[in-house]
């Protein structure tokens, strides 16, 4: 599964064989991105785990993005940011050299709010019931269409996506969705 409209998000607990392997044959296909979303690690070990990743996506001519550690994107030159909305709030004034800054909302307002600041795009999240949210209720289908109507900018659905229902995200008005564990899960090839 692939396209343009899919971005993998990252967690190298889930993965079923080395992460550098999997990071591969992600950048092997069509994605958008990839967001090295390992929230586990201290920022000394997320740029040594980065600058390994950065290497296999330049190789293979994809799109890497760094999650939370704007430092660590400066220090690896590395123009896409994603960022949790707490820390994109504090930061958004201070984020101009980027090609582009993404952040994570989970309300409409939001997601205006992260527009308004200079946000590129928007993960709108969890749409649908899923391991990572364990327990909390997801926000649906509805949200993600009243998201995706309440602001200009491009909106990515998150949170239990998989290829059985991201036609149904698509279906919402959404730019595409965000895949965790089908990802991360992916077979050899």
């Amino acid at each position: 599964m692939e396209g343009k409209n899919l971005i993998a998000v990252t967690n190298r607990h889930l993965c079923t064989r080395p992460f550098l392997d999997v990071i591969r044959d992600l950048a092997k296909k069509e994605l958008k991105t990839i967001v090295l979303r390992e929230k586990d690690l201290l920022e000394e070990e997320y740029l040594h785990l980065a600058r390994q990743c950065k290497e296999i996506c330049e190789q293979e001519g994809a799109s890497l993005t760094i999650h939370n550690f704007v430092n660590t994107a400066r220090i690896l030159e590395i123009d896409r940011i994603h960022l949790p909305f707490p820390v994109f709030l504090k930061e958004a004034g201070n984020l101009k050299d980027f090609a582009w800054v993404s952040t994570s909302i989970h309300k409409p307002e939001e997601a205006k709010q992260a527009q308004d600041l200079g946000a590129d795009f928007v993960f709108a999240g969890h749409v649908f019931a899923t391991d990572c949210k364990k327990g909390l209720e997801p926000r649906g289908l509805d949200f993600l269409k009243k998201t995706v109507e309440g602001v200009q900018i491009p909106v990515y659905g998150i949170g239990g996506i998989h290829e059985n229902n991201i036609e149904q995200i698509m279906e919402t008005g959404a730019a595409g969705g965000c895949m965790m564990s089908e990802f991360m899960r992916l077979p050899a090839e």
